[in-house]
Parts: C-alpha cells; structure tokens; sequence
C-alpha cells in the first residue's frame, strides 16, 4: 500500500491535502472537511461530469466520490502525480476499478456497515406494502375511489409463515434476516459462502445453494448481492418465470440486478405478484411503463437516506482520510476481489 509523506503534501502551501468532495453531504460534516482539510466541496449538488472528474484527479490528492461518479480505469490513469486516495462515501466500490487504482499505488476506501439498518429497515417496509397491497390500495383512497370498508376488499398477504429468500447475506441480508424473524417469516438464504451454523441458528436461515431452488420456493425473493459483472441481470426472464405466481420481489441492493424489462412483462401479465424497487438499472432515469404497474411499489433510492446513516457515513470518510494523511492503512481500505 502506498501512503502519503510530507514530501507528497509539500506542493500544498499549508500542507493540508487538496480534497475534492463530487456531491453535497451533510453541513457538518463539509464544515469538518473544511477544517481540516483544503476542501473543494460540491455546493450544487451537481453530479460532476466526466471531464470535470478527471480535472478533478489532477489537481486533487484526494477524491471523494458518490456511487454516482464511475472512476474508471481511464480517469485512473489521468490522475495527477499526487493524487493518492479515492475515499468512496457509500459501501459499495462497483463504481470504482479498484484493480487499476491499486495498480498505481492508489488507496481506496469506503464506508462499510453505516446503512446497514437504513437498508434492511427500508427493506422491509417494501415487504409489508408490497405484501399488504399498501400502494395500490393508498392509490385508491387518494384519487376518491374508496367505497368504505368491506370483507373481501383490499385485501393482501399476511407475512407470518411466508417464505423469506434473502440473495446475498451479507451486512445487509444478515439485517434483514434479523428483522424478518420478527415477523413470523421463515428465512432461506443464498449466498457465495455458506454462514457458519451457530449465525444460521441466531437467524433461523437455512441455506439454499441452487439459486433458481430458492426463487421457485420463495414467497418474497429480496436481493442484497453486488452486481454482476457487465451489467448482466441476476434476475432475469427465466428467472422470474420461476418464481410463484403470487410471489415478491424486492431490490434494495443495486438496479443491475433485475432485468426491468422482464420485470415489466412478469406483473403485466400476473406471472409474479409484485415488487419492490428502490434502485433502478439507469437511475435517475426510471422507464415510465415499469413505474405505470399497479403492483410495483417504486422508491427514489432511499436505502441509507437518514441523517444518522448519511452523517456517519462522512465521519468514516474523513477518519480514513486522516489515516491516510498520517501515514496509517486506513481502517476501510478496499482492496481487489481474488478471482
């Protein structure tokens, strides 16, 4: 790993390092970058462009990018001589070729666990409404259209003894799981690596290794896995054409994940029962017909939106790059993935 010297810091004036920061964060937490580093804050909240990143990189020692900036080998490769740090504001790195930063002695970082409980919270909320029909049926009462109370109206699905399948257990799915036995539902996971015993005890999960099993048995399929490589859809036609009739499926982890197209042909037709969607494959660009479908409840990606979740999340950025600055391998360091 490589680590910045006061020779590196000595271009800058005051020996602070220049840190760019691409989109708004919390007031103060850009009041502490600013105090303690010379900080180039995103007052717009503009995404910044392509041209703009790597303008950015050249100048820059350190970077702080969104999951909205893709830093890739190309902008990599045109960063400046002292640029030395990309200190990602988000767990995920999917935005970032991390392989390449690290090829040119660059530090990547991110911030790991700080939406955990967001995400798994968000993430049962679109169970319950998609599970309830709380979308359709709160569509109903505010365009005039309710009748009253009646036995067999606006009715849905109750969750206890419902089959829960969680793709991916990791922070986020194993938050989940937790929730979920709350609920009554029974838990089936799918993961890279199976959990030890006494976790799959604590969560009441039973492991599931063949992925389609899992889709065909579940009652609600929730993803939280990275996404695949080159886009290709984890969830895609004949996936969902798997899946049981009256079945869920919520996205809370990254838009790539399903096949949207497929997915509006499956509730169109009734082929699944709903679904939950808080990421999309083209965001902020949401295709109109898929947001058209009574049986999709659809979300402006609100996974870590809260205060607590957003304000650490920047705390963690600027420890790491205090490390950094000081000579020390930064707690979240991100290294490449083995093959």
């Amino acid at each position: 790993m490589t680590l910045v010297t006061e020779t590196d810091l000595a271009h800058r004036t005051d020996g602070r390092p220049r840190v760019v920061v691409t989109r708004r964060l919390l007031p103060a937490v850009e009041a502490r970058m600013a105090e303690l580093f010379d900080a180039a804050l995103n007052l717009t909240d503009t995404p910044m462009s392509r041209d703009a990143l790597a303008e950015a990189m050249r100048e820059c020692d350190v970077l702080v990018p969104t999951v909205t900036d893709r830093i890739d080998s190309d902008l990599i490769a045109q960063a400046g001589e002292h640029f030395g740090m990309i200190a990602n504001f988000g767990a995920g790195t999917e935005h970032i070729d991390v392989e390449a930063a690290r090829a040119r002695g660059i530090v990547v970082t991110n911030t790991p666990g700080v939406f955990t409980d967001d995400t798994a919270d968000l993430t049962l909320a679109l169970i319950l409404f998609t599970m309830r029909r709380f979308g359709e049926n709160q569509a109903v009462l505010h365009a005039g259209e309710w009748d009253g109370w009646g036995p067999s109206a606006m009715l849905g699905h109750a969750l206890s003894g419902k089959r829960l399948g969680i793709v991916g257990m990791g922070r986020i799915g194993q938050a989940v799981a937790h929730r979920a036995r709350a609920f009554g539902l029974e838990v089936t996971y799918h993961n890279r690596r199976r959990l030890p015993s006494a976790l799959e005890t604590m969560f009441g999960a039973r492991f599931e290794s063949d992925l389609d099993r899992l889709l065909a048995e579940s009652d609600i399929i929730t993803l939280h896995c990275p996404a695949l490589p080159n886009g290709v859809p984890l969830i895609d036609a004949n996936r969902l054409a798997r899946m049981k009739p009256t079945a869920c499926l919520i996205n809370t982890g990254r838009g790539q994940l399903v096949d949207e197209e497929a997915l509006i042909a499956a509730l169109s037709e009734g082929r699944i029962g709903a679904a939950g969607l808080d990421v999309f494959a083209n965001e902020p660009t949401v295709n109109p017909r898929l947001l058209a479908l009574p049986r999709l409840v659809a979300l402006p990606h609100l996974g870590s939106a809260t205060f607590e979740g957003r304000g650490a999340a920047g705390e963690r950025v600027i420890a790491n790059i205090r490390f950094w600055v000081d000579g020390h391998r930064p707690p979240d360091q991100v290294l490449p993935e083995l093959p």
